[in-house]
Protein backbone atom coordinates (compact mmCIF):
# COMPACT_ATOMS: atom_id res chain seq x y z
CA UNK A 1 0.00 0.00 0.00
CA UNK A 2 1.54 3.74 -1.04
CA UNK A 3 2.09 6.01 1.60
CA UNK A 4 0.03 9.38 0.43
CA UNK A 5 2.54 12.43 0.73
CA UNK A 6 1.20 15.55 2.47
CA UNK A 7 2.39 18.54 1.29
CA UNK A 8 2.18 21.80 3.63
CA UNK A 9 -0.45 23.76 2.58
CA UNK A 10 0.64 26.73 -0.14
CA UNK A 11 0.96 30.37 0.92
CA UNK A 12 -0.95 33.08 -1.23
CA UNK A 13 1.39 34.54 -3.76
CA UNK A 14 0.95 37.48 -5.71
CA UNK A 15 -0.28 36.93 -9.23
CA UNK A 16 1.98 39.20 -11.25
CA UNK A 17 5.22 41.95 -9.94
CA UNK A 18 2.57 44.71 -9.75
CA UNK A 19 0.64 43.15 -6.83
CA UNK A 20 4.07 41.78 -5.44
CA UNK A 21 5.30 45.33 -5.12
CA UNK A 22 1.99 46.75 -4.13
CA UNK A 23 2.54 44.54 -1.14
CA UNK A 24 5.83 45.47 0.02
CA UNK A 25 6.40 47.58 2.89
CA UNK A 26 8.31 50.61 2.61
CA UNK A 27 9.33 53.29 5.21
CA UNK A 28 9.65 56.51 3.44
CA UNK A 29 12.13 59.01 5.10
CA UNK A 30 11.85 62.51 3.54
CA UNK A 31 15.08 64.81 4.47
CA UNK A 32 14.96 68.73 3.95
CA UNK A 33 17.48 69.06 1.06
CA UNK A 34 18.31 72.95 1.48
CA UNK A 35 19.92 71.87 5.17
CA UNK A 36 23.52 70.41 2.83
CA UNK A 37 23.56 73.76 0.65
CA UNK A 38 24.45 77.11 1.36
CA UNK A 39 23.52 79.07 3.69
CA UNK A 40 23.24 76.03 6.27
CA UNK A 41 25.71 73.97 4.19
CA UNK A 42 25.45 71.23 7.22
CA UNK A 43 27.70 67.95 7.21
CA UNK A 44 26.47 64.93 5.14
CA UNK A 45 26.70 63.17 8.74
CA UNK A 46 24.43 66.02 10.45
CA UNK A 47 21.95 65.11 7.58
CA UNK A 48 21.79 61.75 7.51
CA UNK A 49 21.51 62.03 11.63
CA UNK A 50 18.90 63.76 11.22
CA UNK A 51 16.97 60.55 9.33
CA UNK A 52 17.95 58.37 11.71
CA UNK A 53 16.08 59.93 13.98
CA UNK A 54 12.93 59.96 12.38
CA UNK A 55 13.08 57.24 11.35
CA UNK A 56 13.83 55.35 14.92
CA UNK A 57 10.91 58.01 16.29
CA UNK A 58 8.76 56.39 14.01
CA UNK A 59 9.42 52.73 14.43
CA UNK A 60 9.14 53.49 18.03
CA UNK A 61 5.94 55.53 18.15
CA UNK A 62 4.74 52.73 15.85
CA UNK A 63 6.00 49.83 17.39
CA UNK A 64 2.61 48.27 18.08
CA UNK A 65 1.34 48.59 14.80
CA UNK A 66 1.18 45.20 12.69
CA UNK A 67 2.87 46.94 9.39
CA UNK A 68 5.98 48.00 12.09
CA UNK A 69 6.33 44.72 13.41
CA UNK A 70 6.21 42.81 10.54
CA UNK A 71 9.31 45.57 8.74
CA UNK A 72 11.59 44.91 11.74
CA UNK A 73 10.92 41.22 11.13
CA UNK A 74 12.49 41.37 7.50
CA UNK A 75 15.91 42.23 8.76
CA UNK A 76 18.58 42.97 6.21
CA UNK A 77 15.50 42.86 3.63
CA UNK A 78 13.23 46.00 5.01
CA UNK A 79 13.35 48.79 2.43
CA UNK A 80 13.71 52.36 3.47
CA UNK A 81 13.19 55.24 0.32
CA UNK A 82 14.90 58.83 1.47
CA UNK A 83 13.36 61.50 -0.10
CA UNK A 84 13.80 64.86 -0.78
CA UNK A 85 12.25 68.22 0.86
CA UNK A 86 13.53 71.74 -0.50
CA UNK A 87 12.86 73.52 2.17
CA UNK A 88 11.17 73.26 5.81
CA UNK A 89 8.00 74.81 4.38
CA UNK A 90 8.14 71.70 1.84
CA UNK A 91 8.81 69.72 4.89
CA UNK A 92 5.89 71.24 7.12
CA UNK A 93 3.54 71.14 4.27
CA UNK A 94 3.87 67.63 3.61
CA UNK A 95 3.06 66.59 7.35
CA UNK A 96 0.38 68.57 7.47
CA UNK A 97 -0.83 66.56 4.47
CA UNK A 98 -0.11 63.28 5.80
CA UNK A 99 -1.84 64.49 9.01
CA UNK A 100 -5.06 65.33 7.00
CA UNK A 101 -5.29 61.62 4.90
CA UNK A 102 -4.10 60.04 8.84
CA UNK A 103 -1.21 58.78 7.80
CA UNK A 104 1.03 57.62 10.40
CA UNK A 105 4.46 59.51 10.90
CA UNK A 106 7.00 61.44 12.71
CA UNK A 107 8.35 65.03 12.45
CA UNK A 108 11.48 65.40 13.64
CA UNK A 109 13.18 68.70 14.81
CA UNK A 110 16.61 69.46 15.63
CA UNK A 111 16.46 71.08 19.17
CA UNK A 112 17.66 73.50 21.13
CA UNK A 113 17.16 75.17 17.50
CA UNK A 114 13.30 73.97 17.07
CA UNK A 115 14.58 73.42 13.19
CA UNK A 116 11.89 70.84 11.98
CA UNK A 117 14.45 68.34 9.87
CA UNK A 118 13.38 65.34 8.49
CA UNK A 119 9.68 63.41 8.67
CA UNK A 120 9.92 59.49 8.56
CA UNK A 121 6.36 57.37 8.13
CA UNK A 122 5.95 54.54 10.22
CA UNK A 123 6.30 51.19 7.85
CA UNK A 124 3.22 51.41 5.00
CA UNK A 125 2.50 49.15 2.36
CA UNK A 126 4.03 51.00 -0.44
CA UNK A 127 0.94 51.37 -2.75
CA UNK A 128 -1.03 52.72 0.22
CA UNK A 129 1.65 55.66 0.48
CA UNK A 130 3.59 56.42 -2.12
CA UNK A 131 0.72 58.32 -4.41
CA UNK A 132 1.15 60.80 -1.65
CA UNK A 133 4.71 60.92 -2.21
CA UNK A 134 5.20 60.94 -5.36
CA UNK A 135 5.79 65.43 -5.48
CA UNK A 136 8.98 64.04 -3.56
CA UNK A 137 12.47 63.03 -5.41
CA UNK A 138 14.61 60.33 -4.18
CA UNK A 139 17.62 62.45 -2.10
CA UNK A 140 20.74 63.18 -4.04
Amino acid sequence: RAERLVLPAARAVPYNMAAAAAAVLVQYVVLRGDLARPPRSWPLGAVVAQGCHAALAAVHGYREHPDTGAYLEQGGAMRTVVLEAGDEDSLLGLAKALQEQGIDHSLWTENPEGIPTCLALRPYPKNQVQPLLKDFKLLK
